[in-house]
């Protein structure tokens, strides 16, 4: 039976297999994708089912964010090695196993084992889908192409927590992992049929195993000491030792990876000065875009005690929103300078995180729901600018690398902005409630006359004497507590705010054009 190759699928179904496949790589995309934020309303129940902290649920996040960025980086190997639709119908298999492994996690450590595991699936499956749409479409209609692509991606985060808000609250959070079964089944079917299977028949290409496994390290080691380092202590022996591993591993990576034949990474594709700008703009976006992600529903759930279904439905008109302006976004990306758009949609981004550095537990569920709608109006504005931006001035053979590596720049600056952002809501809310517990004394008279108006109402209760003081306090602990959450919230917003403005200046720089070399003699 012969190869079912891109040119023998075109001829059996002709214009319609760019239907098909957009239909097909969407599809998985969104099975990929839909857990990366449908955990996100999940993690408080999560902590409270296995008794754990923030600071070790938001591995639930960055593990699959990290994992995310070294599968992406495998994509072209496997492309090159099994052909497009075992990559995809194979890694849609592997990433059911996850989800399943994950719904019946026993304890904490198979959890977050499931989670790197989905995101090291999940990371093929971009560029895969990417470069896939930019072979069924022509030149001219890529920017459309780049906004399908883009709404695939952000259907699973529109969808995901909403759906996962429901299945809390009528069943529990391991359903929030069944919850995509169906979907991978589905696209698996569809990859089997629309998908192009190999076209080289030479040997498979050797994997560059050496340079897996130094980034690995490297990124590994790098996340782990930033999250130990507010519990185990900055200058700690452990924290200290996992720098100084990843230091060395990232040295020998970049060091490898410009002397071996086939490298995981073409470094040598930062030589385009358009792409390496790009790349910049891609990681400090996805340090503020995933991190910002994180904080919200963790918010409205921790301090505006919001329910998971609340919190699903507080980010679903952004979603939705968001799913319809992408394809429109990319239609304009075929008619409009991508630096504009993409400094447009920074500054969205940056605004819409200022004005939530100012929430607290009083703020309505309209204004913050608002306020993530600008953000996510930025995010249409800048995904298929910044991807087509990225890959325009690549070679046809830089393709594959090109799609792996801005979606790996992006992932990777999201599993470093979960872990920033969550090492400063720890570290913001220690200090503030350090602050404002030193200012509880009897001098206070605002505090004096909380107890005060505590223990009125404990006496009007009927309690004794001793449980009326003690409960006052314990009250007052909460009322600090809250005000030391919500201020932690507020600085890890603020900082946001400022990483999407600092994406400004490679921005514009990436549209920047230089003359060649050659008319500079």
């Amino acid at each position: 039976m012969p190869s079912e190759t891109a040119e023998v699928l075109a001829a059996r179904y002709g214009p319609r297999l760019r239907l098909y496949a957009t239909g097909t790589v969407m599809l998985g995309m969104v099975a990929s994708v839909l857990t990366t934020t449908i955990v996100n309303v999940a993690i408080p129940d999560i902590m409270g089912a296995f008794g754990i902290g923030q600071d070790r649920a938001q591995w639930l996040a960055t593990g699959a964010l990290a994992a995310m960025t070294i599968g992406m980086l495998s994509n072209a190997w496997l492309v090159r090695s099994f052909g497009e639709r075992r990559t995809f119908v194979g890694a849609l298999a592997l990433f059911t196993g996850a989800l399943l492994a994950a719904g019946f996690s026993p304890n904490e450590d198979v959890l977050i084992g499931s989670r790197i595991f989905q995101g090291a699936v999940a990371g093929v499956m971009q560029p895969l889908s990417m470069y896939v749409l930019f072979r069924v479409f022509p030149p001219e209609k890529r920017g459309t192409a780049m906004g399908f692509f883009g709404m695939s991606v952000i259907l699973g985060p529109a969808l995901g927590p909403t759906l996962g808000g429901i299945l809390i609250d009528h069943f529990n959070w391991r359903y929030v992992f069944f919850a995509a079964v169906p979907v991978t089944l589905t696209a698996m079917l569809l990859g089997s049929l629309f998908m192009p299977q190999r076209e080289e028949t030479g040997k498979r290409p050797a994997f560059d195993w050496l340079g897996f496994t130094l980034l690995a390290a490297a990124i590994g080691c790098l996340l782990t000491g930033l999250s130990n380092g507010q519990r185990e202590g900055w200058d700690s022996d452990f924290v200290l030792g996992m720098f100084a591993i990843a230091l060395a591993a990232g040295a020998g990576f970049l060091a490898w990876e410009l002397s071996v034949d086939q490298p995981l990474v073409e470094l040598r594709v930062l030589g385009n000065g358009q792409f390496t700008a790009a790349a910049t703009v891609a990681f400090i976006f996805g340090l503020g875009l995933f991190g910002s992600v994180y904080l919200v529903p963790l918010f409205v759930q921790l301090v505006q005690q919001y329910t998971p279904l609340a919190a699903g439905l507080l980010l679903m008109p952004a979603g939705l929103i968001l799913g319809a302006f992408m394809p429109i976004a990319g239609y304009i990306s075929d008619h409009a300078p991508a630096r504009s758009m993409i400094i447009i949609g920074l500054a969205c981004f940056s605004l819409s995180s200022y004005w939530l550095a100012d929430v607290d537990a009083n703020t309505s569920f309209w204004t913050i729901a608002w306020l993530v709608v600008l953000s996510r109006v930025g995010l249409a504005l800048i995904k298929p600018s910044l991807n087509l931006a990225a890959l325009r001035p690549l070679r046809p053979e830089q393709l594959s690398q090109g799609a792996g590596m801005i979606n790996f720049a992006r992932q990777l600056g999201g599993a470093f902005g979960v872990n920033t952002l969550s090492v400063m809501l720890d570290r913001r809310t220690m200090l503030h409630s350090d602050a404002l517990t030193s200012t509880q004394s009897g001098a206070n008279s605002a505090t004096a006359e909380l107890l005060r108006q505590m223990q009125a109402l404990l006496a009007q209760a009927g309690t004794s004497a001793d449980v009326q003081s003690a409960g006052a306090l314990h009250y007052l602990g909460r009322v600090l507590q809250a005000q030391a959450y919500t201020a932690g919230f507020q600085d890890s917003f603020l900082l946001c705010a400022w990483i999407f403005a600092a994406a400004l200046l490679p921005a514009w720089i990436m549209g920047m054009r230089r003359r060649p070399l050659r008319a500079l003699r």
